[in-house]
């Protein structure tokens, strides 16, 4: 059963878009393969319905770019995939098979599967870290930050690093 999360409070969108797209670029930079990967689908708008969060999020990786939005004035989007932030970590992390998440209905995708599917396939390949990733651009920050995320995957049981052994 994967933990249900309460709605946060979040920043304006303005600041958040740009924390956004900084970490897209830190994790390209990090792990490139993952746009050759993508190959053709690396221009594809793909919409990530985090339907616990208040923001969807619009992914386009080959701009490098993640915003969030209102969900009043959506994107348009070439895929579509909805879920629990608990989902996507949990794909994210391989604590989860991507195709058991979808066929059991935690996430769904609408629109260009093979888009979907290619993304999938290059962040498995990937094997990103969130904790991780965000540690590598706080720079200085991250021994603060370190423990900090830690406390939160503690408390609400969410997957924020890769666990190996659990897929």
């Amino acid at each position: 059963m994967l933990p249900q999360v309460p709605l946060p409070l979040l920043p304006p969108l303005l600041p958040l878009n740009l924390a956004l797209s900084r970490l897209m670029r830190g994790i390209v930079a990090r792990h490139p393969a993952i746009l050759r990967r993508l190959g053709p689908h690396a221009t594809a708008r793909i919409l990530l319905d985090v339907t616990d969060a208040p923001f969807p999020l619009l992914f386009e990786p080959a701009r490098q770019r993640v915003s969030a939005h209102r969900r009043a004035t959506l994107p348009t989007a070439d895929a579509v995939i909805r879920g629990k932030l608990a989902a996507f970590l949990a794909m994210l992390h391989g604590g989860v098979d991507g195709d058991a998440l979808f066929f059991s209905g935690a996430l769904a995708i609408s629109g260009d599967t093979a888009a979907v599917l290619a993304l999938r396939n290059a962040l498995d390949d990937a094997e990103l870290d969130l904790s991780e990733e965000l540690l590598a651009l706080s720079g200085r920050a991250a021994p603060v930050l370190q423990p900090a995320l830690a406390l939160v995957a503690r408390r609400t049981g969410l997957a924020l690093s890769r666990q190996e052994g659990l897929a």
